[in-house]
């Protein structure tokens, strides 16, 4: 059903792992060009654009884009019970992982009177994408707005695409979601359109401009945040989804097995993939991965996502080797299945998160381990991280010198700025010394 990559007894740099390294056929950068075109539609024509987006795309024309608030409030009224007990417990954790996210401010001494404080401060306004495509993601509201919440952000637009069978409305769950986190500013919109009317804003319906645009979404939606970005911040280029498994043959070949199906079922694109030292493990994976995959609800889309480019089992000489790999990977998830999980995880640095140990699932941390299920994908682990309150926080450098203390470096200022032929820098400083031959 994998692919099997056998690297045993090869010795490869960075360079030649990731030429091996298994990726999708279909990249951010194929996706560029319609999304720019959309975004641009839409930056155009404004909620035409958007509504003629959401009869191609989405199969439903929304009767309003802007959700009323009493929608809202009647999706939080009608919620199943249970899914609203689960969400609640869901909000608790991640806000209170995410609080921990939220830096000190911090206040230097450099000298008498020479003081460099720092303080963390929030964006104003940010939109959250929340997808809809295959299945409903009311966990991704929950990690996208908590953090937000957390870090103090003022105003907090949501958007997440018309649902056909919804009469061309927002899934009711996302609203009820939204409910329950206070959210009243929510959009039917979707992919590299909903994108672009953050960036640019809607006047039409209300939408202003954000400053940082957040959340998960398909290639399309990837694409156009890479278009927006330097227009307005971005978390990351959330893509398709990935898990890698590190294990060993201590590790029980059934959850391995479960685990990688339980990634797959996110889209034929989703990437699963088996690195180990353990030739015995491999073959017990894929030897019940068969049957594991038919017997869930989605398991033609498992059946394509397992069978892909983008999935192999990869056999390593040893663990280091497997932490090589994974590390040049980058993978969104990352899953610990071995008898030294420590030592282990000592040679990982590129991950959006790590599940240590057979009891921490990546399906824990999609609802509620309190981590964020917002991670980068595409090996975009290797230089950025998932999402979190200090996404929405910037920080601010406050300089107070005394009268003194400037008096104390202005020879080094003067100096510095005659070097780089800059010499009204040291002037402004000069000016606030006047010697009595100048008075």
């Amino acid at each position: 059903m994998m692919q099997s990559i056998d690297l045993r007894g090869r010795t490869l740099d960075t360079l030649a792992l990731r030429q091996l390294i298994p990726r999708p056929v279909v990249d951010v950068a194929v996706a560029s060009a319609a999304a720019r075109d959309l975004i641009t539609d839409v930056a155009d024509r404004g909620a035409d654009a958007l509504l003629e987006q959401a009869d191609r795309f989405d199969g439903g024309r929304p009767a309003s884009l802007r959700v009323d608030p009493a929608d809202i409030d009647a999706a939080v009224a009608s919620m199943d019970p249970s899914v609203r007990a689960a969400l609640e417990e869901a909000i608790r954790r991640v806000r209170t992982a995410s609080a921990a996210q939220v830096p000190s401010a911090s206040r230097t001494e450099l000298g008498d009177g020479a003081v460099v404080e720092q303080r963390w401060h929030p964006v104003d306004r940010v939109g959250l994408y929340v997808p809809g495509g295959k299945a409903v993601y009311p966990s991704s509201v929950v990690m996208n707005v908590v953090p937000a919440l957390v870090a103090g952000v003022r105003s907090i637009a949501l958007a997440s695409p018309p649902q056909k069978e919804h009469g061309g409305r927002v899934h009711p769950t996302i609203l009820a979601a939204a409910g329950l986190l206070g959210i009243t500013e929510v959009y039917a919109m979707g992919g590299a359109g909903a994108i672009g009317a953050f960036a640019h804003g809607v006047p039409s319906i209300g939408l202003d401009p954000v400053d940082v645009v957040t959340g998960p979404g398909n290639v399309f939606v990837a694409a156009a945040k890479r278009l927006v970005k330097g227009l307005v911040g971005i978390d990351s280029e959330a893509g398709t989804t990935e898990i890698l498994v590190i294990a060993d043959d201590s590790a029980d070949p059934r959850l391995v097995a479960f685990d990688l199906v339980s990634q797959a079922e996110h889209d034929e694109a989703a990437a699963s993939l088996l690195v180990t030292d353990s030739e015995r493990l491999a073959r017990a994976v894929e030897d019940v991965l068969p049957s594991i995959a038919g017997a869930t609800a989605h398991a033609e889309r498992v059946r394509t996502a397992l069978s892909g480019p983008q999935s192999a089992v990869v056999l390593v000489d040893d663990l280091a080797a497997g932490a090589a790999f994974s590390n040049v990977y980058g993978p969104e998830h990352l899953e610990l299945q071995v008898a030294d999980e420590d030592a282990l995880l000592s040679l990982i640095h590129s991950a959006g998160a790590v599940f240590v140990g057979p009891s921490s699932p990546v399906s824990l941390g999609d609802y509620l381990a309190g981590s964020n299920h917002v991670l980068p994908t595409g090996g975009g682990a290797r230089f950025a991280s998932g999402l979190g309150a200090f996404t929405f926080l910037r920080p601010q450098q406050i300089v107070r010198y005394s009268e003194d203390a400037l008096a104390a470096v202005a020879d080094h200022i003067v100096a510095l700025s005659t070097a780089e032929a800059l010499p009204a820098h040291g002037e402004a400083v000069s000016a606030r010394f006047p010697t009595p031959e100048a008075d």
